[in-house]
């Protein structure tokens, strides 16, 4: 499983901007090490993404304490912020897939005001653990019709990597970045932690105090089980 966070990004946020579609950019933190572990469909979509962004503490001190790499971490937060900052710039276009129609709706008043240089577009998929053949082209036909320069999936780990995994060969868009519970962030529907604790790497912290019975087992019981697994891969050298 090292292979996990040996290939984990470390250039901070500096992404190739090229000719290339469909470039898949998926997150690792302890969490998603950890569901790895067990689930192959996941493990295997993070493996084979274009690039695998620390998004969290534990990635970070896994890559100092495995291979002594000093890295920055990068939330998704920080993925979405640098990528529609760019889109602004650039006068580009972006597409959120995912989440609630409120959701949705609070995101693109949100961007049109904070980048109005920015096409927007959205959609809402049915709330359910597997898609039809149908939904799935119903959303692939949607994406590929805006053609968006940055496609953002927000269906929550590992459902969204897992399902970009499976679709990305007929997707027509640029970057695709995972990025989950972001949109919740964005829209204000759910409130993300102060500047100061996510500067002290304190974000699990305020997530597991405001919703501890849907967060305890991610960090009280997940937490103790990847630094254990830290500890065994670095005794097998």
């Amino acid at each position: 499983m090292d292979e996990l966070l040996n290939r984990t990004w470390t250039e901070g946020l500096t992404f190739p901007i090229g000719t290339k579609r469909n470039l898949v950019i998926d997150t690792i933190n302890a969490h998603s090490y950890n569901v790895a572990q067990k689930d192959k469909e996941f493990y295997n979509a993070l493996m084979t993404c274009d690039i695998l962004i620390p998004d969290g503490v534990g990635a970070v001190f896994a890559m100092k304490f495995l291979f002594g790499k000093k890295i920055k971490k990068i939330a998704a937060w920080d993925f979405m912020v640098w990528e529609l900052e760019r889109l602004e710039k650039e006068g580009g276009s972006c597409f959120f897939l995912g989440s609630s129609q409120k959701v949705l709706d609070l995101i693109v008043k949100r961007t049109a005001v904070d980048y109005p240089h920015i096409k927007v577009g959205v959609y809402s998929p049915p709330y359910k653990p597997v898609f039809t053949d149908e939904e799935n082209a119903e959303m692939i036909k949607v994406v590929n019709d805006f053609c968006p320069d940055v496609l953002f999936v927000g269906m929550t780990a590992p459902k969204q990597e897992k399902w970009v995994a499976s679709v990305v060969d007929r997707l027509d868009t640029g970057h695709i970045g995972c990025i989950g519970a972001t949109f919740d962030f964005y829209a204000g529907t759910v409130e993300r932690a102060p500047k100061w604790m996510v500067d002290h790497s304190l974000e699990w912290f305020y997530r597991l105090v405001r919703e501890p019975k849907r967060m305890w087992r991610r960090y009280v019981v997940g937490n103790p089980k990847f630094l254990w697994n830290m500890l065994k891969v670095k005794m097998r050298g």
